[in-house]
């Protein structure tokens, strides 16, 4: 088992390549072969109508269990699909043993209904921190890696998501109603406000990367598990952007925040978003 920081860091620098190769070979074998071809019996509801699963979740979420768990031997695997079944997987998070959080189709209602917005999601984390982190774009074969210290990269090129630009609206994907409480909705309202333009959000993950690109100036997400924010946490923080809870602390992987949180271009965005949801509250 891993125990050290150091060590981590000696793994990814000599298979952080290896976990990008499984991550493409989990969508080339298991995802894109099943895009627009789901029969009815290859898609089940989970919580409602907006939560769904398919065949390849399952399919493309065992591959990468199998092949991450070989890649770093005494790792544990957390994925959306096996904590489905076993909600008692999810206290690997916080566990001794070095995690993989895994959500192998995130944005599984495009997915379903043929739209390229979804994409794979990969973090590795010890003792609550996320250390490393891949996000996968099958349709458009785009790779974004992030590994703590070391800066975010798009396709080998170096992401920096940088403020927003002065006067312009502020534009931020928010959580759907289906998956917000009263509470949260109240909140959310905040973000009705003068110079700020809120959408529904799609695939988190691929959210997080236009964050992390500049194309996005914030989120703001009402759910904690960890599998949709991980990858993407990581992604911005390593392109210059940051995180913050209503509280004004960061986003914690291992729960208990206070919701909804904010991603960010830069930390500025954050404080203004976490101010406009606390005044909605």
């Amino acid at each position: 088992m891993i125990e050290t920081n150091e060590t981590i860091d000696e793994f990814l620098a000599r298979h952080a390549d290896a976990v990008s190769e499984a991550v493409r070979k989990a969508a080339a074998q298991e995802i894109l072969p099943r895009r627009r071809r789901l029969a009815a019996h290859e898609v089940d509801e989970k919580a409602g109508p907006h939560d769904l699963v398919t065949d390849a979740d399952r399919k493309a979420e065992q591959f990468l269990t199998e092949a991450l768990s070989a890649l770093l031997p005494g790792s544990v695997v957390v994925g959306e699909e096996a904590v489905h079944a076993n909600p008692a997987t999810y206290e690997a998070i916080r566990g001794e043993a070095p995690v993989w959080i895994v959500d192998p189709v995130d944005g599984t209602r495009q997915f379903v209904h043929g739209d390229p917005g979804f994409c794979t999601l990969v973090a590795l984390a010890h003792h609550g921190t996320v250390r490393a982190s891949w996000t996968y774009a099958p349709v458009h074969d785009r790779m974004a890696t992030a590994v703590r210290g070391q800066g975010a990269f798009l396709d080998g090129e170096r992401l920096h998501a940088g403020p927003p630009e002065p006067g312009r609206e502020l534009r931020v994907a928010t959580s759907h109603p289906d998956y917000t409480t009263d509470e949260q909705k109240h909140a959310l309202l905040g973000l009705r406000a003068p110079g700020v333009a809120p959408r529904p959000c799609g695939s988190a993950g691929l959210e997080y990367l236009a964050v992390a690109r500049g194309e996005l100036d914030a989120t703001a997400f009402s759910w904690e598990a960890a599998w949709d924010h991980a990858a993407g946490l990581l992604l911005v923080e390593e392109a210059g952007g940051t995180h913050l809870t209503r509280t004004g602390e960061p986003f914690r992987i291992t729960g208990d925040n206070d919701l909804p949180f904010t991603a960010a271009r830069d930390a500025a965005t954050a404080r203004r978003v976490v101010a406009l949801l606390a005044g909605g509250a």
